[in-house]
């Protein structure tokens, strides 16, 4: 595994630039992967790790550079719970850890660089010291995942009854006997405006 400089560089390469998230995000991983053994994301364990990541924010850039885990692999899912957590899991030992970014590490970032005027600034540099438990909330948990969300081939494809699009991986619905998309059954989140 790379150094802990060395990941931070390539999360913030990925990401566009340096912030407090991507210190977060690339320690949160570091600690997650102690914690399910996973020693070689990218390489040799890369098919033996699956993430759960539950905000849009920069530190699931810092997770997917420092993991390699992605949506587009199906190695990484994304839950909309505006929490920033990520549940880090060995699919082989089926070990699992969630981890926390606790929100009083904001205020404690001044206890490690009280030299920093700039807040953002200070809490990029605190968290780069700060103790992993003044840090992060960990809990080590048990996740049990669908088949049609681990990566690999579809689990399934069908066409919608309405609109004929394809449907993959158990996504589609059924409503009043017919097999539909999740547009054509719940309503589409866009609008078309021409062909």
């Amino acid at each position: 595994m790379k150094s802990f400089e060395e990941l931070l560089k390539h999360s913030t390469e990925v990401h566009g630039h340096i912030c407090a998230g991507q210190v977060i995000g690339v320690r949160m991983c570091l600690l997650a992967l102690s914690l399910i053994n996973i020693d070689d994301p990218k390489g040799s364990d890369r098919k033996k790790i699956y993430t759960v990541v539950e905000i849009d924010r920069c530190a699931t850039d810092a997770i997917q550079a420092v993991t390699g885990c992605s949506l587009g692999k199906r190695s990484m899912k994304y839950l909309d719970h505006g929490v920033m957590a990520a549940t880090f899991v060995n699919l082989e030992s089926g070990k699992s850890v969630r981890i926390t970014a606790l929100e009083e590490a904001r205020d404690r970032a001044s206890k490690y660089c009280s030299d920093i005027d700039n807040k953002y600034a200070r809490q990029l540099e605190a968290y780069k010291v700060m103790p992993e438990h003044e840090l992060f909330k960990v809990e080590h948990v048990q996740l049990d995942i669908p088949k049609e969300d681990l990566p690999g081939r579809p689990t399934r494809r069908v066409q919608c009854e309405v609109c004929s699009e394809w449907v993959q991986d158990s996504r589609d619905v059924l409503k009043e006997g017919k097999t539909l998309c999740i547009g054509c059954a719940k309503g589409r989140y866009y609008t078309v405006v021409s062909d």
